[in-house]
């Protein structure tokens, strides 16, 4: 099972060389990016407004004194199945504290088709999901959800993990398309997660080769 997984993310990951980045929008409290970038330091994820699935106005201020990790997701993807670790994590962490924040995103290969109605119908079909789902966004770029901006500046990109399978294949691919990808602080691939602790500090950056187990013993540590 192990091994079909492995060869069905590679499998995903060469496909996506092929393809390109889809755009989409989202809107947040602080949309300009000029004001954004001068106030970074100075603000929480509780400044930030997203829109859910049905295109109604989130403030992220819900969640405070809340543990988050926020997930960039896509259906189509090597790394989906980590929906069913996800899912499970959310089960048993969500009465002490867990909240998870679910992004589609389909700038990666276009691994998330569809609506967001179907995104969401196949996630609870599939593994049952019940965490928040939002609207499908872009995490990089010009049109990134402002949201994004500020996770990447607080935590960059530190390399995927070296005991992980497809590390090489996600770096070779990477290198690829921009030789200077590991100095930039981007979201790589989907299912890249951010911890954020109950004060609002982003306090971890998990890469989708990051063992799940792992994630879920640095959340519980924080609850």
């Amino acid at each position: 099972m192990r091994h079909a997984l492995i060869t069905s993310a590679a499998t995903l990951l060469l496909a996506a060389l092929t393809l390109g980045a889809c755009k989409t929008s989202s809107t947040a409290t602080v949309t300009d990016k000029q004001s954004l970038t001068k106030n970074i330091k100075k603000m929480k994820i509780y400044d930030f407004t997203v829109k859910d699935r049905k295109q109604n106005d989130v403030s992220l201020e819900q969640f405070k004194g809340q543990v988050l990790l926020v997930v960039n997701t896509a259906s189509r993807c090597g790394f989906t199945p980590q929906y069913e670790a996800l899912e499970a994590m959310y089960e048993r962490l969500h009465e002490r504290g867990l909240e998870i924040l679910d992004f589609p995103c389909n700038q990666f290969g276009q691994q998330a088709p569809g609506s967001d109605e179907e995104i969401a119908q196949f996630c609870q079909l599939n593994y049952g999901t019940k965490f928040p789902q939002f609207t499908k966004a872009d995490v990089n770029g010009e049109n990134e959800m402002p949201l994004y901006t500020w996770l990447k500046a607080q935590k960059g990109f530190d390399g995927f993990d070296e005991g992980n399978k497809l590390t090489p294949l996600l770096n070779d691919m990477l290198a690829k398309a921009d030789p200077d990808f590991a100095s930039k602080p981007d979201i790589k691939w989907n299912f890249t997660k951010f911890l954020i602790d109950r004060k609002g500090n982003v306090v971890a950056r998990f890469e989708p080769t990051h063992d799940m187990e792992d994630v879920e013993r640095q959340v519980e540590a924080l609850l």
